[in-house]
């Protein structure tokens, strides 16, 4: 654990800089605005939701029962005639703005934690600043951005979203890396 008492400010001001890099990001820039729209007849929707009893959770339609069912010709024709998708449904308080502030937060100082944790064994204190840039960028890239591909590998998200988010997820490791590299402790 001596890597977090070495790095613990860089861990910090790099948590604190991706926060507001993010909040700048998704509150300022236009670049997310069209991620997500709204459900056609979104009121009629809404109300054969709860009238089904649907609770929160995450859910794929159409469904299998199992894997063997996923080639029925029932569910074939299922899949055929749509729509075909996945889903998350939250409770009433399932989006709670601080809430999900502060777990960003403290993503950002995991990532942060990670990040000081790979710098720290694969160069040690006193390295040049471009090698613990390098060696940084990447593992906090790996944190932030390259998790985003499964989004449309595996939940049908649009390409172009995902790579917006994939671009977000550098922006926040070069401000990472940028961060180590700056305040990297010298040779003891």
């Amino acid at each position: 654990m001596t890597f977090l008492a070495e790095l613990w400010l860089p861990i910090l001001v790099s948590a604190v800089l991706v926060f507001i890099a993010s909040s700048v990001i998704h509150m300022m820039l236009p670049i997310h605005k069209g991620d997500f729209g709204k459900l056609p007849n979104e009121d009629a929707v809404l109300e054969a939701m709860r009238g089904a009893g649907v609770r929160p959770g995450a859910y794929m339609f159409p469904c299998a029962e199992n894997m063997k069912d996923m080639g029925s010709p029932d569910m074939l024709e299922k899949i055929k005639r749509g729509p075909v998708g996945w889903m998350t449904v939250t409770g009433p308080d399932g989006f709670n703005m601080n809430r999900s502030l502060g777990q960003w937060f403290a993503f950002c100082l995991l990532v942060g934690a990670l990040t000081a944790y790979v710098g720290w064994t694969s160069l040690g204190a006193g390295a040049a600043s471009g090698r613990v840039f390098r060696v940084t960028l990447v593992a906090a890239v790996l944190g932030h951005a390259v998790g985003h591909f499964h989004d449309s590998i595996w939940k049908g998200t649009r390409w172009g979203i995902t790579f917006k988010f994939i671009f977000d997820g550098v922006v926040y490791g070069l401000i990472t890396a940028g961060t180590f590299a700056w305040l990297w402790p010298d040779a003891v």
